[in-house]
């Protein structure tokens, strides 16, 4: 049986269009013509691929449209194929498509500083349109590898082309974040969502030289983990089963789960979505993934089973 996205519906891909190099804008409906549920700025939902393979695209359509959810592609050739996938999909293609999920929500703010790498636009892009429609004050600096490669610039550039900065890296290098952090004022909500490196770059310099704004990211990508200890053997029970399976140090414990739990969810496999959360009953989780940032890293109930594995002998979970 193919996996399903949780609480997923059957959808028809309506239009495939290409907004840029390398990146395509790929529409849905639902199968049965109702509307699909309502979502925020931020959301995403996971989409089920051809083979099988479940992956989260974030939504860059309006919201007000709950006839049509939109996302956008872009191929990455060092990617798992995922990419690649998705952008054979053609209209009439049915597939399945989740609820809408969010770890990225849009607060309220006087002020906002957008930041956006590469395809990290398909987030920021809804987000831009609320905070403009509320008249709220806001900026975008949106760096890519070349003008040509990168999305929804027209779309940007007609919501208000002062309050946006392209920075295509090929004519004029990287974004000048300093600069645009240092135009803020304190308070201001800074939200940044593209590739590792920038975020990494974006906390340093918050943390350093402007702790008085507030940051939400979100990242594409699993960024490079070095873990706190070395993976070894431990066993994990599913209690409702009563099952207890050995998860040897060169196997995932969602590997292991998925052994006795054939349909046991999950979507980048690389911890950071958050789709395979598990409820931890006993035991010591290690964490390992990008979810939990901060104290929440001192959570014991629940575990990311795609990276993370556990400090104590046996783990209880509930499956």
């Amino acid at each position: 049986m193919t996996a399903q996205p949780p609480g997923s519906r059957a959808a028809v891909v309506q239009d495939v269009r290409a907004v840029a190099d390398g990146v395509v804008s790929v529409e849905f409906a639902a199968e049965d013509g109702r509307l699909f549920a309502p979502w925020e700025p931020g959301a995403h939902v996971e989409l089920a691929l051809p083979s099988g393979r479940i992956r989260p695209y974030s939504l860059c359509g309006d919201p007000t449209d709950r006839q049509t959810y939109r996302i956008a592609v872009h191929h990455d050739p060092a990617g798992r194929g995922e990419s690649a996938e998705a952008r054979t999909l053609r209209a009439g293609r049915r597939v399945a498509v989740s609820r809408p999920r969010s770890r990225f929500p849009l607060v309220l703010a006087e002020h906002y500083l957008f930041i956006a790498g590469g395809i990290g636009i398909t987030a920021i892009l809804p987000m831009v349109r609320a905070v403009e429609a509320a008249d709220r004050e806001w900026s975008l600096l949106y760096g890519g590898r070349s003008r040509t490669s990168m999305a929804f610039t027209g779309d940007l550039l007609a919501l208000d082309g002062d309050r946006v900065e392209l920075v295509p890296q090929d004519t004029c290098g990287l974004p000048d974040l300093a600069a645009a952090l240092a135009r803020t004022p304190p308070g201001a909500a800074v939200y940044c969502c593209g590739p590792e490196p920038l975020i990494a770059a974006v906390e340093r310099l918050m943390a350093a030289d402007f702790p008085d704004r507030h940051l939400h990211t979100e990242c594409f990508g699993a960024p490079p983990q070095t873990p706190t200890t070395a993976a070894r053997d431990f066993h994990v029970e599913l209690r409702r089963s009563g099952r207890v399976l050995p998860v040897p140090a060169d196997r995932t414990l969602l590997d292991v789960v998925r052994e006795a739990v054939p349909g046991a969810q999950a979507s980048c496999e690389a911890g950071f979505c958050g789709t395979c959360e598990l409820r931890v009953l006993e035991g010591v989780p290690d964490h390992r993934d990008t979810v939990l940032t901060g104290r929440a890293r001192e959570r014991r109930d629940v575990i990311y089973p795609c990276v993370s594995r556990a400090v104590s002998p046996r783990l209880v979970v509930d499956l």
